[in-house]
């Protein structure tokens, strides 16, 4: 049967692309201002309203994404499957922590990284909240239907070369980017690409962003890609050169976790070449 101009349309990428983040994202900023409002109206400590807050509005991106493709791909979203959840969760939250905590080891040893206080507990709230809802927000807009739907069609090599400049020019645009942040975030775009065809799963690139960020602001006291401290566990003093702090940026403007992220780049890239995981562009199939 012969195909119409608006089957082709509606079948495209490139359609199937923009309707998807149009929608996740409108769900995302109003589910996002509606709960924020009703909570306002509590007496529910602020920091436990941004939680609530965070974990609704992701939520219903995440049902959001199942309920949408699954119509329109007429298929079972098995990137945000159950199976495999709690091993990819365990994983990210490992590798994200760990890359973290070297990276902020080189400062500690080259720089100046200074705990000064310890705050209560309830100081992580936010930035937990914050962390969370941005790793599942973005991974799902990024990896989840822009890496995903152009890998199908172009392949993953191109796709992943596709996330990482993305993902390293969207961050351009904060406050103090820099070279050498661009470059280490464009190189966690392609890494993060790589552990969604790893583990075809998207519970792993998002427990590892989460993970990174959550660990840098609400641990740590740094500051994230630019944007301005929220609150956190230490009250830290970090200090030095900017290549080996990151300066106003804050870690992720290092030279120690460009080569840190880049490892780890290298590292799952053997893997899924090994497995054959790899997808090929549709003019070689």
């Amino acid at each position: 049967m012969k195909t119409t101009t608006k089957q082709r349309i509606l079948n495209s990428p490139l359609t199937k692309i923009i309707l998807g983040l149009l929608l996740c994202f409108t769900v995302f900023i109003l589910a996002q201002q509606l709960v924020g409002k009703i909570l306002d109206l509590t007496t529910i400590d602020k920091n436990y309203r941004n939680l609530i807050k965070g974990i609704i509005a992701s939520s219903f991106v995440i049902l959001t994404y199942i309920l949408f493709y699954s119509k329109y791909e007429k298929r079972k979203i098995g990137e945000f499957s159950s199976k495999g959840i709690l091993k990819n969760i365990l994983l990210g939250v490992v590798i994200g922590t760990t890359l973290q905590g070297l990276t902020s080891l080189v400062i500690y040893f080259y720089g100046n990284f200074r705990i000064i206080s310890v705050n209560p507990f309830s100081s992580i709230i936010t930035p937990f909240a914050v962390a969370f809802s941005v790793a599942i927000f973005e991974e799902t807009l990024l990896r989840g239907i822009i890496f995903r739907i152009v890998e199908e069609k172009l392949g993953s090599y191109i796709s992943l070369l596709i996330s990482a400049i993305i993902f390293g020019t969207v961050h351009l645009l904060n406050p103090d980017s820099s070279v050498i942040s661009t470059i280490c975030i464009g190189i966690v775009g392609f890494m993060l690409g790589a552990t969604y065809i790893y583990s075809r799963s998207l519970w792993l690139p998002i427990a590892i962003h989460f993970s990174w960020n959550f660990v840098q602001s609400g641990i740590f006291g740094a500051i994230t890609s630019g944007n301005e401290q929220t609150s956190s566990l230490f009250n830290t003093n970090i200090s030095g050169t900017e290549l080996i702090t990151g300066g106003a940026f804050g870690p992720e403007g290092t030279i120690q976790a460009v080569l840190f992220w880049l490892l780890v780049s290298i590292t799952f890239m053997v893997l899924i070449t090994k497995q054959n995981k790899l997808i090929k562009p549709f003019w070689k199939n």
